[in-house]
């Protein structure tokens, strides 16, 4: 049993060690020092070196405690204002890791790495230290891309690899710098793919692995065998701050289109296909007739859009982008991200049933009505509330379903707004039982005084009411 259990382990070595075909009888002992040893020190070599270190600095305003701030009666001579107290400077460090793409110097990364971050120091692996200056965030994706000076010195870089070529089961190892103890390279299988609902960010579709990820590992390099970035490791799922063997990387697919985007001199624009739906469950494929749940039902089609222009109405079913399987929106939002503004893409819809391919045009999101601003104030339970008119542009950068509407965009900290419940996204669709068509008519109805508010929100797509005397 022994023998049998050794002759099995040899074979799977001789089958994973690089340029060494072995073939071993079912019941001999190795004689060789390659029928022995596995190892992925090669593949290391070559990536290793374009793995960077991440350092950050930041300046953060410290409210200093003291009993008085909350006490009502120091509150009724100094005010609300006074509630927080003086403030203090406080520099706040943290690191991540990064991915050299261009010879030139270019690095990718997460965006909460660096996000807000006052001084942005990239470490190499030989030492040296560079000043980096950020060239473009994309926030929704997060990913970032940074810049440091080499004078003119080629870096060793790491090419990006097809992520849609990954299988589940595959080596992969990765490489960062987890609680800033110096480069670490750890490895593992791909666990899982096309993940989707992680809440990680607004286009979640990641790469799963059990490669051990621990705090500093975050925009590292997920590499294969043949020494090419499939993923940036980005967030681990743990109840203990620490790797439990579930890590998550954004596919290399996204990250060329971010790179691409900066070498073409313009910021990424993704497409836009004017539909929206959700994915076909259990239950809505029983009601649609489908076989089996999987895909994105349509709810929502722009008027001359191009999903209109294609053909496609509300109740088709998208099941493919370009032949590449979509399960749900996440999937849909992922494979158009991939895609660039001004080609086309093909999609398999279901209508009724029956499938057919629609050829659509991709397109940049329209940027129409004008957004039209609005800082909200007074006495009424809106203010504080930083609106505007919704636009597909703007409905694709806030990531909400809707398409028109008023929208908040952003929320003074403490403000009637804030402590009324309003979240960033909300699309406020009638104030007082009255329909809001744009920031103007809100501004309007505001000025009407009341003792009672109501306020209607789409939230997510689920609509809800407020109430406030």
């Amino acid at each position: 049993m022994l023998r049998r259990a050794l002759s099995l382990l040899l074979l799977l070595t001789g089958c994973l060690t690089a340029g060494a075909t072995i073939a071993i009888a079912e019941d001999t002992v190795p004689n060789s020092p390659q029928q022995i040893q596995l190892s992925f020190a090669p593949v290391v070599k070559k990536a290793a070196p374009a793995v960077v270190n991440i350092y950050t600095r930041k300046v953060v305003q410290e409210q200093m405690a003291s009993p008085f701030f909350n006490d009502p009666f120091f509150r009724q001579f100094f005010g609300d204002d006074a509630a927080g107290g003086p403030t203090r400077e406080r520099v706040q460090n943290a690191l991540g890791s990064g991915v050299i793409v261009h010879d030139d110097g270019l690095i990718v990364t997460n965006n909460h790495v660096i996000q807000g971050a006052d001084q942005i120091t990239v470490v190499l692996i030989d030492g040296r230290e560079f000043e980096a200056k950020l060239i473009s965030a994309e926030p929704q994706l997060d990913l970032a891309l940074l810049k440091i000076d080499t004078k003119g010195e080629k870096l060793p870089t790491l090419p990006l690899r097809d992520s849609d070529e990954l299988e589940v089961g595959d080596l992969v190892l990765a490489i960062g710098d987890p609680f800033g103890v110096g480069q670490t390279v750890t490895s593992g299988i791909v666990s899982g793919l096309a993940r989707t609902q992680t809440g990680i960010n607004d286009f979640g579709f990641f790469i799963q692995t059990d490669a051990a990820i621990n705090p500093g590992n975050s925009g590292g390099a997920l590499v294969s065998l043949d020494g090419q970035v499939v993923g940036i490791n980005t967030a681990i799922f743990s109840k203990s701050g620490g790797s439990v063997g579930i890590g998550f990387a954004i596919p290399s697919n996204i990250v060329r289109v971010v790179v691409e985007a900066e070498a073409n001199g313009g910021k990424l624009v993704r497409p836009w296909i004017g539909a929206s739906g959700e994915a076909v469950t259990a239950e809505i494929a029983n009601s649609l007739g489908l076989s089996k749940p999987g895909g994105v039902v349509v709810r929502q089609v722009y008027p001359n859009g191009p999903a209109a222009r294609a053909g496609i109405k509300p109740g088709d079913v998208i099941v493919s982008v370009n032949k590449k399987p979509v399960n749900d929106a996440e999937a849909l939002r992922f494979r158009l991200a991939t895609q660039r503004t001004g080609k086309q893409a093909i999609l398999q819809v279901l209508s009724r049933g029956a499938a057919h391919d629609a050829t659509i045009d991709l397109i940049a999101p329209p940027d129409t009505p004008a957004p039209d601003e609005q800082l909200l104030s007074g006495r009424q339970p809106l203010a504080g509330a930083l609106v505007a008119n919704l636009s597909p542009a703007l409905s694709d950068q806030l990531s909400v379903g809707a398409w028109s509407g008023v929208v908040v965009t952003k929320l003074k900290r403490g403000s009637y707004a804030d402590q009324f419940g309003l979240q960033r996204g909300d699309i406020i669709v009638k104030l007082n039982d009255h329909d809001v068509a744009d920031t103007q008519a809100l501004q309007k109805l505001l000025g009407q005084p009341s003792d009672q508010w109501s306020v209607t929100i789409n939230r997510g797509g689920q609509v809800k009411t407020l109430r406030v005397d």
